[in-house]
């Protein structure tokens, strides 16, 4: 008897190459009726072969729906674990983009490299750190102004101390004192 999809491979973790797959189906599904593995292959940058050879993969996971010739269709799993990936994707590319300033292709890479390895909770700390500093009248975009700032010109002490004259109640003893001996 055959075993069922999952009984053996549930136990090996998805790679970041199956991630990436169900996240290029995910993203598809969004804007066809149906996948082929033509739309795959171009959306990868892959040969069919190599698209084809992952599905069955896939498939044995129980992660997808797909027999040859045939359109593809996630699982509920398989479209679960894409759009934990797109989200994760979406995440830390605006993290690089609107906070760091990084250019839009150099974080679609960087995102998607990062994406795999982030644990829930290291992800959901950078998602609550991007809200409080995108939301806080103390950071907000004024302090993104001064980050940049500060990435291309390094530090200052003398706009250290401006800024922190602004919120005195904050400063740690150092900073107190360092504002002390610029008066």
């Amino acid at each position: 008897m055959k075993p069922a999809p999952n009984d053996q491979t549930d136990e090996k973790p998805l790679t970041s190459t199956m991630e990436d797959y169900l996240e290029a189906i995910f993203i598809l599904d969004k804007d066809k009726k149906v996948i082929r593995v033509r739309d795959i292959a171009k959306r990868m940058d892959v040969k069919m072969p190599t698209v084809t050879s992952m599905l069955r993969t896939l498939s044995d996971r129980g992660l997808v729906h797909y027999e040859k010739y045939e359109y593809v269709e996630l699982t509920d799993s398989g479209a679960d674990v894409g759009r934990e990936m797109r989200r994760r994707h979406r995440m830390l590319y605006r993290f690089l983009t609107d906070i760091l300033k990084i250019d839009a292709k150099t974080a679609d890479d960087e995102a998607c490299k990062v994406e795999h390895t982030l644990s829930l909770t290291t992800l959901e700390s950078l998602t609550n750190f991007m809200e409080f500093i995108q939301t806080c009248p103390r950071a907000g975009e004024s302090w993104l102004r001064y980050f940049d700032e500060f990435r291309k010109l390094g530090h200052r002490p003398e706009k250290c101390g401006t800024c922190a004259e602004q919120f005195p109640c904050d400063l740690k003893p150092e900073a107190k004192s360092s504002r002390k001996k610029r008066g």
